[in-house]
């Protein structure tokens, strides 16, 4: 798990874009599967699944960084 952790760390914007990739492939797949519409709107369906999973994401990098930095800053008193 730490090495994961590590890894992310050093490619940040790697993961951000593995994790966008993957959503916009499991969500064509998916909807694909599941409903008739156009290749265009599943596309856009994809986009949009994919930017919200980003955002989800994000915020949560932003959350850890914060308590990991606070907790390094109280450490150091």
């Amino acid at each position: 798990m730490e090495a994961v952790q590590s890894w992310i760390c050093e490619h940040k914007l790697t993961s951000i874009a593995t994790v966008w990739a993957a959503a916009i492939g499991t969500s064509l797949t998916y909807s694909g599967a599941r409903t008739p519409l156009k290749p265009s709107l599943r596309l856009i369906h994809a986009r949009m699944h994919a930017q919200a999973l980003t955002l989800a994401v994000l915020s949560g990098a932003a959350v850890y960084h914060y308590y990991e930095k606070r907790d390094t800053a109280s450490m150091a008193k």
